[in-house]
């Protein structure tokens, strides 16, 4: 959703975005830029599929954009989630 606003405010041809998400548990020994040295990692492969006649620029700057929309940004901080019975 953030790359398509982005797109269309800079009235970019884009046509459509589709996210390919997948899900592993990887050891953490086995992740470079990781600070998490020990045990077991989640880790999520995305790959954005950016259709329309776009420029290699334009497909770079949007991939940009994706790595600091909201959810990406959630998703890559460190979370505190605190559950209570309500």
């Amino acid at each position: 959703m953030t790359v398509a606003l982005y797109a269309r405010r800079k009235a970019w041809p884009l046509e459509g975005v589709t996210v390919r998400l997948q899900h592993s548990r990887i050891h953490a020994s086995d992740c470079a830029e990781c600070e998490t040295k020990e045990g077991k990692l989640d880790r999520i492969d995305r790959e954005l599929v950016l259709a329309g006649p776009l420029t290699q620029e334009q497909r770079t700057r949007l991939l940009q954009i994706a790595e600091r929309c909201p959810v990406h940004r959630t998703l890559t901080s460190k979370v505190d989630v605190r559950s209570r019975l309500a």
